[in-house]
């Protein structure tokens, strides 16, 4: 449960496999196109997949913005994206504002080779996290006295971990913002597919469209086919710039990722099916949906609240304060190595996100079956039952069960060997009970 993975409609893809076996140069079907794509190719991609990329980013958004395919730069993953656009727009030393909490491997993938800083913007649970002008203008103030030049402002909408999405006043009130301080907005959208209840996703390409003014060449969006088509092994990612210096800069740098063209290939197959495309967004969200509405019901039964502002992401923002022994983020570390050893769930605690308030543990729910997920929710009702039993007998907080295992440990944790990993391997163990 600590990785941002959407299995929830894998049936449907190899339903569209079945019946599309040309998509793949590996099959008897394909194999003629095998020699044209196994060569060379340059590093703008098949015109056809980043025509059907657009495609796809249009539809996400309801239809109501156009992407130019010729902006369209293809990436290893939204990593190799995020690290290419720092490259293109900072100098070591140089920072990105961005708002708390976020994910973790953001201190990875842009800091690690590119000596860019990352500077927090602070938000907390009193306004359910929302990003506010007044909170960016003192990190943007904060920098300028430790003589930090600030060279943008990286925002994701969704929001990985709170699954929470953006209003068109915060949106403009950002955009008017880096229009302002003439800094660069990266926009990282990589989970807009997966927004299963209203109010809608709204693209920061849609603000662009509205009368605001605003330099385009400050802003560029970062997207992938991993969250919200459920693809991260085929490392799919895409750079979207409205700057022609940085879609040239990012190209040209693209050639240490590449996607592969056997990938571009089928992809450019499977989204150009708009029929295809159109149920299967409509699909994702309904089980999203559906998976969301059993996960929380079954949290609240046992008096366990999320952030109520969550409607989008594949994963819960989940308050566990109150069983903290303190309010301190000893205490969320204390709590969530029981949760790791002994309940033998892997969940992320909030400190790991920048987070200002402990308690908060990220949970992913998409990325298992139904029994999985009952296991999942008997576990947790277990342990906070058994937790109120003990402060009411005011014992040590201890979690017995007894636990038989299925298949070898294995890591799933997506901020494993981030700098702010509070342990260098999560012991994750697929279980059946």
């Amino acid at each position: 449960m600590g990785l941002a993975e959407n299995q929830l409609c894998f049936d449907l893809i190899q339903d569209w496999l079945k019946k599309n076996p040309k998509a793949s140069i590996c099959s008897p079907e394909g194999l003629n196109e095998f020699r044209e794509i196994a060569i060379f190719q340059d590093y703008h991609g098949l015109p056809e997949f980043r025509n059907a990329v657009a495609n796809f980013m249009e539809k996400v958004r309801g239809n109501r913005v156009a992407f130019d395919p010729d902006r369209i730069v293809m990436s290893g993953g939204a990593t190799g994206a995020h690290e290419t656009i720092a490259f293109c727009l900072a100098d070591p030393g140089e920072a990105f504002l961005v708002p708390t909490p976020y994910y973790p491997g953001f201190d990875r993938d842009l800091r690690w080779r590119t000596g860019v800083k990352l500077i927090p913007v602070d938000s907390d649970s009193s306004n359910n996290f929302m990003v506010t002008k007044e909170a960016l203008e003192n990190a943007y103030e904060m920098a300028q006295l430790d003589n930090i030049k600030v060279k943008g402002l990286l925002i994701t909408n969704p929001s990985n971990p709170l699954g929470t999405i953006l209003d068109r006043e915060t949106l403009r009130s950002i955009v008017r913002f880096i229009n302002e301080k003439n800094i660069h907005l990266v926009c990282d959208e990589i989970y807009a597919a997966t927004v299963f209840s209203q109010p809608d996703f709204i693209s920061v390409a849609e603000i662009l469209q509205e009368d605001i003014e605003c330099n385009l060449d400050l802003v560029h969006i970062v997207y992938s086919l991993s969250k919200d088509m459920g693809f991260p092994g085929l490392r799919v990612g895409i750079i979207y710039s409205y700057n022609d210096a940085v879609v040239s800069c990012a190209r040209k740098m693209s050639s240490f990722g590449l996607v592969s063209t056997q990938t571009q290939y089928l992809i450019a197959s499977m989204l150009s099916d708009n029929e295809f495309v159109e149920m299967f967004i409509r699909e994702s969200k309904s089980r999203l949906a559906a998976r969301y509405r059993v996960f929380t019901r079954g949290l609240d039964q046992v008096g366990i609240e999320c952030l109520k502002t969550s409607n989008a992401g594949l994963f819960l923002w989940m308050d566990l304060s109150r069983l903290l022994k303190e309010q301190t983020f000893e205490a969320e570390m204390e709590l969530w190595r029981v949760i790791i050893h002994e309940v033998k769930l892997n969940v992320s605690p909030g400190c790991s996100f920048h987070c200002l308030k402990p308690g908060w543990f990220r949970v992913c729910f998409a990325n298992m079956d139904d029994e999985t997920m009952q296991v999942a929710l008997s576990r947790i009702k277990t342990f906070v039952n058994k937790e109120a039993g003990t402060k009411k007998s005011k014992k040590n907080l201890r979690w017995q069960g007894s636990l038989k295992l299925l298949n070898s440990p294995r890591i799933y944790d997506d901020f494993i060997n981030s700098p702010h990993s509070p342990i260098p391997q999560s012991p994750l163990v697929r279980a059946r009970n």
